[in-house]
């Protein structure tokens, strides 16, 4: 029995499968990302640069997408004094006017508000994990 060339076997994997494409993010996946992607980055900022005063002062920047405040959280974040030393801040209002866009023009159709609760932004609830009863 004779084994195939290379010329079969590189044509049937060339034939084969296509190759696989990941989805494109949509703007809730968006959106969501780069919330998560902010809070994340303002919480290292706050834990790598504690003593810069503006730092310090800062708005919190706990954001959910689906709490209407978060416009207005987004503003004022974007608004506060700058801190001129601290790159990472600058960073992190780009990244918010850039989230404010997509909210407020290109995904506004995307998004359901569920809720109004602007102190839930500042004092968000921790996530805890119940263990099941058999494991308590």
């Amino acid at each position: 029995m004779r084994t195939p060339g290379p010329l079969p076997v590189l044509l049937l994997l060339l034939a084969g499968i296509p190759a696989a494409r990941p989805t494109p993010p949509t703007c809730y996946s968006r959106m969501r990302a780069l919330s998560q992607e902010m809070t994340r980055d303002f919480q290292l900022l706050q834990s790598s640069e504690p003593s810069e005063p503006c730092v310090r002062y800062l708005p919190r920047l706990y954001l959910d997408i689906h709490n209407y405040c978060v416009l207005d959280k987004l503003r004022d974040f974007v608004a506060s004094p700058q801190c001129w030393k601290v790159a990472q801040v600058d960073s992190l209002k780009d990244k918010a006017r850039k989230l404010y866009t997509i909210m407020n023009s290109f995904c506004r159709r995307d998004l359901v508000f569920l809720l109004d609760d602007c102190n839930a932004l500042e004092y968000p609830i921790p996530v805890t994990t119940v263990l099941p009863d058999h494991q308590r």
